[in-house]
């Protein structure tokens, strides 16, 4: 899976904050390429899973960081922090990241979307104290979220195998390479401060974490194997999160390479 007392936090931010973000994703491809190339595919019975192996012992090292930091602190942030609040910066980060989700949706073109979302950050942003308070959803205004992966398989760029990043979890080929674009896009990041922008990262992954502590628990508790649950998982959202709900039928992939691509 993609943090003991929140005075850690900062020592998390050591281990995953922006430098060392930066410094992984400007790198990211040549290492996946070399990890690929050193580790020869498996006999999977899954197509989009070559480097199933690999994989495997970078979720089992995902899984190890999350048991010794990332769990705690979120348990901790769970416990210490009153609900109202932790609503209120799960919205204000949900806030800024529609503005991403905005221009992608307008990169593809999806009108009903843009609108959408443009009406969301206007009413949250302006009626909801900067985005603590989801006005919009109370309203019924539907959130489209979007990212330049999901952007790059509207144009057709295939996704490629199924890819396990150290510390950040689930992803593809095309999320994998998409992240660089991703990450330059996240406002949550952009201040000119490197304090402000590591607490910001501590704070959001803390609460990324602790909206999923139910979650993760049940997954590893009632899947034979949390890691072909949960690669199914991010496969098929990621699929239908492509064509807004509603994938076409998917064919056998030995008689089809393009369902490797969208």
């Amino acid at each position: 899976m993609t943090m003991r007392a929140l005075s850690f936090l900062s020592a998390a931010t050591g281990l995953i904050g922006q430098r060392t973000l930066r410094g992984f994703s400007l790198g990211l491809l040549l290492v996946m390429l070399q990890a690929c190339a050193a580790t020869a595919p498996v006999t999977t019975a899954d197509p989009r899973d070559p480097f199933e192996a690999m994989n495997r012992k970078v979720t089992g090292f995902n899984d190890g960081v999350d048991a010794a930091v990332l769990k705690p602190v979120a348990q901790t942030y769970a416990q210490v922090v009153p609900t109202l609040v932790r609503t209120g910066v799960r919205n204000f980060f949900g806030n800024l990241g529609d503005v991403w989700s905005l221009a992608n949706n307008a990169a593809q073109f999806k009108l009903r979307a843009t609108a959408d979302t443009a009406l969301r950050l206007g009413m949250n942003t302006f009626l909801g104290l900067g985005g603590l308070i989801d006005i919009a959803t109370d309203y019924g205004i539907e959130k489209h979220k979007a990212d330049f992966g999901l952007t790059l398989g509207h144009w057709g760029v295939p996704q490629g195998p199924y890819l396990v990043l150290p510390l950040l979890g689930p992803s593809t080929v095309r999320d994998a390479a998409a992240l660089p674009v991703d990450i330059q896009g996240d406002l949550s990041r952009q201040s000119v401060s490197s304090k402000k922008r590591d607490a910001a990262l501590a704070l959001k992954l803390t609460d990324t974490r602790e909206s999923l502590l139910r979650i993760v628990d049940a997954v590893k508790e009632a899947s034979l194997d949390p890691y072909t649950f949960t690669r199914d998982a991010y496969l098929q959202k990621r699929r239908n999160d492509l064509y807004d709900g509603n994938p076409p039928m998917e064919r056998n992939f030995e008689d089809s390479e393009d369902d490797l691509g969208r």
